[in-house]
């Protein structure tokens, strides 16, 4: 900084005002500055600044299986809005989430002095992991069940599971299948509820629902069972991966979507619109879930523990052309 300051013929101050980003410095001299700092290829000694200030703009985020769309995207959230915020991010994946793995996580996270950290926590044991933590850096949870010892933001998957059933009954069907996620994801208990509660406030009855392990061949294996009913005129799948193995397997055995059977899935991911047919699905706004993630996180830095929030980011149904009404007679 010192050279910096002579090569612009400024104070130290001042050139600690443009990299701060100080209002009371006139433009001329910030160009200076400016100049002066790519000239000599300045860089900020992170470092030195974190002993000073005693925060390392550096938040922690923990997640597991980012192979799965849901898990990567919300990662990927995390990781805009915190680099927006301006901070670095430092990331773990665990090959499991249990109170052991979370806690040497954020133990591993601590040692590389974050300020904070965020768990990407999709299941119930993952959940349950957290609380049963010990007080140590400040966390927030995504798809961490009710806000307990820690603040919780979340996709209102109940709204999402309500709303492709809805979209589906009004259509005419009398019933709607549902191939699940896998019971121990809370994801996937809350999209269960939902179209459960849509049924039962229908009047009509719910099926037993199909498990599924998000993985389009479970989807297909599912398909194929329910290409052998003769009953089935609409599907609610859980996510848009097994509903590509839904459209497969209807595909073989000779069932047309949407002419005989309706599929909704759920994620709205890329590809999704050019499934045959586009598939309409519920579409997760993981954009919002990181802002949200790090707006909470950055409230409990600055502001210290107070009551712990639960932001819930509401869900987008987006129609395509994989649901009709039922055939005539059915």
């Amino acid at each position: 900084m010192a050279d910096v300051a002579r090569e612009a013929g400024v104070s130290h101050q001042t050139v600690s005002r443009v990299l701060n980003d100080h209002p009371n410095v006139r433009s001329e001299t910030r160009a200076r500055v400016l100049q002066a700092i790519d000239k000599l290829g300045y860089r900020r000694n992170l470092v030195a600044r974190a002993l000073v200030t005693k925060r390392s703009r550096t938040l922690g985020v923990v997640s597991f299986d980012t192979t799965l769309y849901g898990p990567a995207s919300t990662v990927y959230g995390i990781e805009q809005a915190a680099r927006s915020a301006g901070y670095f991010v430092s990331i773990v994946s665990l090959k499991s989430i249990d109170t052991g793995g979370v806690r040497d996580a954020l133990d591993y996270l601590a040692d590389q002095g974050v300020d904070g950290a965020v768990v990407v926590a999709p299941q119930r044991s993952a959940a349950q992991a957290l609380a049963e933590l010990p007080p140590g850096i400040p966390t927030v949870a995504v798809e961490g069940g009710e806000a307990g010892e820690v603040s919780v933001v979340s996709v209102d998957q109940f709204a999402g599971g309500r709303l492709a059933t809805e979209h589906l009954l009004s259509l005419g069907h009398e019933t709607v299948w549902h191939i699940s996620g896998p019971s121990d994801w809370l994801e996937a208990e809350g999209r269960v509820a939902g179209w459960r509660a849509a049924l039962e406030q229908a009047g009509r009855e719910a099926p037993q629902p199909l498990a599924g392990d998000w993985s389009p061949r479970s989807g297909y294996e599912a398909g194929r069972s329910l290409a052998r009913m003769t009953d089935v005129t609409a599907v609610f799948v859980a996510n848009d991966q097994m509903a590509l193995g839904v459209l497969r397997a209807f595909t073989e055995q000779g069932v047309r979507v949407p002419g005989q059977v309706s599929v909704v899935g759920f994620d709205d991911i890329p590809e999704s619109e050019f499934f045959s047919p586009p598939l309409t699905t519920i579409r997760q706004n993981f954009d919002a879930v990181g802002r949200h993630s790090i707006e909470v996180l950055v409230r409990l830095l600055e502001d210290g523990p107070e009551e712990r929030e639960r932001l819930v980011v509401p869900p987008e149904f987006v129609l395509r052309a994989s649901t009709a009404r039922p055939p005539e007679g059915r």
